[in-house]
């Protein structure tokens, strides 16, 4: 008898031809889909791997720029010797208090409820010293309007020699790393004061406040320079600021030290005329940094008379100020800057 050879691999096209079932044919259909998957795993994972490279290259590059913007922006994490770290408790207001009682009885009231504060320190800069009982009063207010188990401190002092450029060298040092430093006609809202501080924390290196200002290059002669002390709406226009005042402002409390040692010709110019303490310490700190300070957005409300922002010849007053003091540091320090701090919590858009 001649013997028969069916080859399999002829019998599965066969099959697969004739559509009748075979054993070849089912295991020829199961082989394929094996070789498939494996196929489809080597891509899949090859894609991956892709992907993961990918990722870690983005993630390198935000860190790079984001190091470099910090840096840019002033917000540098290595802080100098005199920044251990930021505060991460509370932080001191610092009220400026000139002879109006009523109004600083509503602002200790605010700020004492605010729940990051931890002192406030009431600068009394009036030619009339206050009474035992505004005092005994105003320590009431700030323990009964505290949140929490934790009482903000309270500290009064009365500057003396009616001196607004002794508010920031007070007798009691303040406790926190900072220092918000505002007026006693100027009310705050407490979120958007937390949110402040939040962002004083990435760069307490720089002043970080609500109220911008901006100067402005007016003429030159003989190479100098003379400068113009812009007010809000030259912000609003340009949306440029050099400055944050200090009637509204977080700064770290080191710069007290820095401002009670300044050279003996900025302090006695700052005694002997008045409204520009602020300016100088705005001058101080860009000074110090190198950077811009930081303007956050927030609504801020004037309570009663404001007796210093209300003198004739203020603008006058300011632009002297302002170019006196840049002759007695020998340098323009101020630094321009566009950014504005903006809580993502009351965007509606991005």
């Amino acid at each position: 008898m001649s013997s028969v050879h069916i080859d399999i691999a002829d019998d599965a096209a066969a099959a697969a031809t004739d559509g009748f079932y075979s054993p070849a044919k089912q295991k020829a259909a199961n082989r394929r889909p094996t070789v498939l998957t494996i196929q489809r795993a080597r891509q899949t994972l090859c894609a991956a791997k892709v992907k993961l490279i990918l990722a870690v290259l983005t993630f390198s590059f935000i860190i790079y720029v984001s190091s470099k913007l910090s840096s840019f922006m002033g917000w540098n994490p290595h802080y100098p010797s005199f920044v251990s770290s930021p505060s991460r408790g509370g932080y001191t207001v610092l009220i400026n208090s000139w002879k109006q009682s009523s109004v600083l009885k509503q602002s200790v009231a605010h700020y004492a409820s605010c729940r990051s504060v931890e002192r406030i320190h009431v600068s009394w800069s009036g030619s009339e010293p206050p009474s035992e009982k505004l005092i005994a009063r105003l320590n009431e207010i700030a323990v009964l309007k505290s949140e929490g188990a934790q009482k903000a401190d309270f500290i009064f002092e009365v500057i003396s020699g009616d001196q607004l450029a002794s508010r920031f060298r007070p007798k009691s040092y303040p406790n926190t790393d900072a220092i918000f430093s505002v007026d006693d006609n100027v009310i705050v809202p407490c979120p958007s004061l937390d949110f402040a501080f939040s962002v004083w924390q990435t760069a307490p290196l720089s002043m970080v406040g609500f109220v911008p200002r901006t100067h402005s290059v007016n003429k030159e002669q003989n190479n100098v320079a003379y400068y113009i002390y812009e007010g809000w709406w030259s912000v609003w226009w340009t949306g440029t600021y050099t400055m944050v005042l200090s009637k509204a402002a977080f700064f770290h409390r080191k710069y007290l030290d820095f401002y009670a040692h300044m050279s003996p010709s900025i302090q006695n110019y700052v005694a002997n005329e008045r409204s520009c303490e602020d300016i100088a310490m705005s001058l101080l700190v860009a000074n110090v940094t190198g950077a811009p300070p930081v303007w956050v957005k927030g609504k801020i409300y004037e309570i009663g008379a404001s007796s210093i922002g209300s003198l004739r010849g203020r603008s006058r007053l300011r632009n002297k100020c302002l170019n006196d003091l840049i002759s007695h540091f020998g340098i323009m320090p101020l630094v321009p800057t566009n950014f504005k701090a903006v809580s993502a919590k009351n965007e509606w858009l991005w």
